[in-house]
């Protein structure tokens, strides 16, 4: 146990509006160890980022946890106070959001956003603050590093705003840290190396990362392990080489058919049909039963949780075994 850093267990994130409610997360467990990367992936509106806000306590009303136990390193986050969780965001858990100006402040310069973050959690001089913060911003590959610390977020691309928010979440080496597609508006190169710094500080710091996308191939080549999400479940989970390479649940095996690269060339890009179900007053069964041709009758009621392997979860009353051409 002392090699998981965090462990969720039965977590449910519901939103409580007029019209009803958004069962946005429904019981969901999973773990991400020292060093490991946990990819959840899964079609947009299904849950992913909602989960990664939840862990960092940052639902906004009408939004909140209504079951479940969020374990970092032994602690339940869901039991702290705004003060204690204060005390570990931007320090021992950070978050990468998919805009970065939900991170940078437009009216202040980037040196002062990032000094204050370091000295905000360490008891260090401005200056070495300073070189952390030139050091971080090397890192995500932005050339003349101490001329950009003294420009303003709107003197920056997009892509480079979100390098920026990047740097500042590596500035602590903090033991999670929980990326919210953070790559999507980066240049394919800028990509690589991004994802070849955090692989990199997972692996010699011990840091967890979970990384939120709904791109395979950015998760084939980064993660340890992967979690695929539908209608707010977790419907199957696994190793990547595991699920990537033997998928059971007819979802999954439909996310990897929709892979451009998996499709011959010349002929139509397969698809999943249909359309993501209403998260609002969603009924009993199997959501993904209107989309899957494996569905009968069964599938009115919901698939319990099943382990088919050591390491795996799946859920699914027809699980397909084999890949189809």
């Amino acid at each position: 146990m002392s090699d998981t850093t965090l462990e969720v267990q039965g977590l449910s994130t519901h939103f409580l509006t007029r019209a009803g409610v958004v069962r946005a997360v429904e019981d969901i467990s999973f773990s991400v160890g020292r060093g490991r990367v946990l990819g959840l992936v899964g079609e947009s509106g299904s849950g992913k980022s909602v989960t990664g806000f939840s862990v960092i306590g940052l639902v906004d009303p009408p939004g909140q946890i209504v079951r479940g136990k969020i374990l970092f390193q032994g602690r339940d986050l869901t039991k702290l106070d705004e003060r204690e969780l204060q005390d570990l965001r931007g320090n021992r858990i950070a978050m990468i959001f998919q805009d970065p100006m939900m991170t940078l402040n437009p009216v202040l310069r980037i040196d002062t956003q990032m000094i204050e973050t370091v000295l905000a959690h360490d008891n260090v001089s401005r200056e070495e603050a300073r070189q952390r913060s030139r050091d971080a911003l090397g890192m995500v590959g932005i050339p003349s590093p101490d001329e950009r610390l003294v420009s303003y977020p709107h003197q920056f691309s997009g892509g480079m705003r979100q390098r920026v928010a990047i740097a500042i979440a590596l500035l602590h080496r903090p033991d999670l840290i929980i990326a919210d597609e953070p790559t999507t508006a980066l240049d394919v190169t800028i990509q690589a190396q991004i994802l070849a710094e955090v692989q990199k500080l997972a692996r010699e710091v011990g840091t967890a990362l979970i990384w939120i996308t709904h791109d395979l191939s950015v998760i084939a080549g980064l993660a340890d392990d992967i979690a695929v999400m539908y209608a707010g479940r977790i419907v199957e989970s696994g190793s990547v080489a595991e699920v990537l390479d033997r998928p059971m649940h007819p979802y999954t095996h439909g996310l990897i058919g929709s892979v451009p690269s998996r499709n011959a060339r010349g002929t139509r890009l397969r698809q999943i049909p249909g359309m993501t179900p209403s998260m609002l007053n969603l009924g009993p069964g199997c959501a993904f039963r209107a989309r899957c041709a494996r569905a009968d009758a069964a599938c009115a009621a919901d698939p319990p949780q099943s382990a088919p392997s050591a390491g795996r979860t799946l859920r699914c009353f027809h699980p397909q075994l084999e890949m189809t051409a």
